[in-house]
């Protein structure tokens, strides 16, 4: 890491949609199985229409009905990178985390480690979801509050 920069020195950017860039390791070591998966703000009451400069944009290891994979993520971990959008904020840049706990055993979150502070920010049954485009999920953020995300966008993950 160099400076203020919260991406590692060999970090390269991708497209994650219509929402800004979103950092991943290179290496063709990712391989099919890495995915890019882009969330926007569902329809709430602060977003009527829902938003799509509000939301995450992650990489992850899913299986072939579209679940995240623990076991693969194991091997991949360290490219497993989320960037969180959110409006005129600055991006924040973190990682996809599973950790023992929650319902069924484990937890998935993404993980931010930057100048605000240490954030965790737990998924709701991320492990029983299908990340498929159109379908939803529930993420509680770092204030506590849930929010609920519709999966805009799955491609593979290209450095």
């Amino acid at each position: 890491m160099t400076g203020a920069n919260l991406l590692p020195d060999d970090a390269v950017l991708i497209k994650a949609g219509p929402a800004p860039t979103a950092p991943i390791r290179p290496g063709s070591a990712a391989g099919p199985s890495l995915r890019l998966i882009t969330l926007h703000m569902a329809r709430c009451k602060a977003f009527p229409n829902g938003s799509a400069g509000h939301g995450y944009a992650f990489v992850a290891p899913l299986d072939a009905d579209g679940h995240l994979d623990a076991e693969a993520w194991r091997a991949t971990r360290e490219r497993c990178h989320v960037r969180r959008f959110w409006g005129e904020e600055r991006d924040r840049i973190g990682h996809l985390v599973h950790r023992r706990g929650g319902a069924g055993g484990a937890t998935w979150c993404f993980a931010f480690r930057d100048a605000r502070g240490d954030d965790d920010e737990a998924g709701h049954h991320l492990a029983s979801h299908r990340f498929v485009p159109g379908e939803y999920v529930s993420i509680r953020e770092e204030d506590d509050e849930v929010n609920t995300f519709q999966i805009a966008a799955v491609a593979e993950a290209r450095a």
